[in-house]
């Protein structure tokens, strides 16, 4: 029997799910099986996964379209593992992950367990601005597992784990926006441990263009009001700073149009904060110089979807059926 059984969900991604595969077939350890469930997709990936049929343990299943959370009930509900570890289709999984999570497991167990992401050198530059978007200390305060943190880490779906017998005790994702997060709140009020495990990182290709980003951090903004909703003392001062940063830049440039240039200048100084930063741990120019933009991008797409869903559901009440809130997500 496998010792972990990966779940995917998949939704119109054929060439992503290509590169993840290839990436598992060449694991050095291979103590897994691999179960993927496709949501509905117009562009199915069945071809590719028969085409691995025989460099590793896989299972293809097909449903309609009612969203990835339901993909990933359904690959766990056929997982003979004893843990289960979720990649999105968009992942590339280093060689020695397995290997490497068994043994940390065996050194130190743990119920849950997450790791962080990265960009691999063969990503494009776009993909390696957004990645340090995501990921810096500067922009996300380092919550998505980084060494510096100002938020208890959380595991996300990306790359996230959890054993058999918490899935039997609190059951399946339910479908909404940041349902890692809602998963993780609920596995940590049943009593189970969770840890983060630095040395099993994934490469996360993450968004192709600025639009998409800002429409995905956009939505991770408007989640968060609706995880407070239905986790009253999740809401952490972290979390409204992209809303303060987006209320303060759009002061200091109605000030430095009206008042006085000087107003800008703060802006200016984040922006070269960002660049520095980005050159260091990129070492590209190209790269640095497009992650400024992906930084201001991040932080007002989340911070006006934050915005917007703090105004509509706190404030106007709109948002107060926990029902409504976990309804199906049709949308992609």
């Amino acid at each position: 029997m496998p010792r972990f059984s990966i779940i995917i969900p998949v939704y119109n991604r054929p060439g992503e799910i290509s590169d993840l595969l290839e990436s598992l077939a060449a694991q050095t350890v291979k103590n897994f099986e691999v179960v993927i469930t496709e949501d509905g997709s117009t562009i199915p990936c069945r071809d590719v996964c028969d085409r691995y049929a025989g460099k590793i343990a896989i299972r293809y299943y097909e449903q309609e379209n009612i969203g990835r959370s339901p993909a990933r009930n359904n690959s766990m509900e056929k997982a003979t593992g004893d843990y289960f570890v979720f990649f999105d289709s968009d992942c590339v999984i280093p060689p020695d992950y397995f290997a490497t999570l068994a043994q940390e497991l065996d050194a130190a167990p743990l119920d849950c367990f997450g790791g962080p992401d990265a960009a691999h050198d063969s990503f494009s530059d776009m993909q390696k601005a957004i990645n340090f978007a995501m990921t810096s200390f500067l922009t996300t305060g380092g919550i998505r597992g980084g060494k510096a943190s100002l938020e208890k880490f959380t595991p996300r779906t990306f790359n996230m784990g959890f054993s058999r017998k918490v899935y039997e005790t609190v059951g399946g994702f339910r479908e909404m926006f940041s349902e890692d997060i809602d998963m993780s709140k609920r596995i940590e009020a049943a009593g189970f441990t969770t840890g983060l495990i630095r040395s099993c990182p994934v490469y996360h290709k993450r968004r192709l263009s600025f639009r998409k980003f800002f429409r995905q951090v956009h939505v991770f903004g408007m989640s968060r009001i609706t995880l407070k909703l239905l986790y009253p003392g999740s809401l952490k001062p972290v979390h409204a700073l992209p809303a303060c940063f987006v209320i303060g830049l759009i002061a200091l440039i109605v000030a430095g149009i009206f008042v006085s240039p000087w107003f800008l200048a703060p802006i200016g100084v984040y922006a070269v904060a960002l660049f520095v930063s980005a050159l260091l741990s990129t070492r590209s120019l190209k790269v640095a110089l497009m992650s400024v933009p992906a930084a201001f991008i991040q932080l007002t797409g989340y911070g006006t979807g934050f915005i917007k869903a703090f105004f509509t559901k706190i404030i106007l009440g709109k948002g107060r059926d926990i029902e409504e809130e976990i309804a199906v997500r049709k949308g992609r």
